[in-house]
């Protein structure tokens, strides 16, 4: 529940403050955006700290199953009689693979998985998202708890999920196909 910090505009001689908790839990947001719908899938999860510890699960597995369930959700939206081919853009976290994510994918075989190379932000389009919620729901504020930081994140997802041209504009320059271009001469 540590706030992103960023610059921001404050009064000449007044430092704005931004408080902090030692509190280390955590709220994860896997989003899925359909390039040429602009729509938004999004599926959330909140680690407490100390919760896992007693139950002997690793972040690496619960993010796993929670990934495999966004895979379910994401093939219920396009079920394989409508849309034969679904190719996710992922990255290489740890949690994008593994055998939960591997049975979530047997089950629904139209779903694809397209890794990126590693160190490549820049090419993955829900990047830009990323960047964009973070400035709305979570730059420069202190959440009390965690309920408080998961209802700003869903405020701002429900925001996205409505207004889909700021989707739109995000990802419109990523996945465009070169167009032929003409030379003009100037006479």
């Amino acid at each position: 529940m540590v706030p992103t910090l960023c610059r921001t505009l404050g009064v000449k001689g007044h430092r704005p403050v931004v408080g902090s908790w030692d509190c280390k839990d955590m709220l994860y947001v896997f989003a899925s955006a359909n390039v040429l719908t602009s729509q938004l899938h999004t599926k959330t999860v909140a680690c407490r700290t100390g919760l896992y510890r007693r139950t002997g699960q690793s972040k690496t597995r619960r993010l796993q199953r929670t990934f495999a369930a966004h895979l379910h959700q994401i093939a219920e939206y396009y079920p394989a009689e409508k849309y034969p081919r679904v190719v996710l853009v992922i990255d290489n976290a740890p949690w994008h693979g593994g055998q939960i994510v591997q049975e979530a994918l047997a089950e629904h075989p139209h779903l694809e998985l397209k890794r990126l190379p590693s160190y490549s932000p820049q090419l993955n389009a829900i990047e830009r998202f990323w960047k964009l919620l973070r400035r709305r729901a979570t730059h420069n504020r202190l959440f009390d708890t965690l309920a408080d930081l998961k209802r700003s994140i869903r405020n701002s997802l429900r925001y996205f999920q409505t207004v889909r041209s700021r989707i739109q504009s995000l990802i419109a320059n990523c996945y465009t196909t070169p167009t032929k271009q003409t030379e003009t001469t100037g006479t």
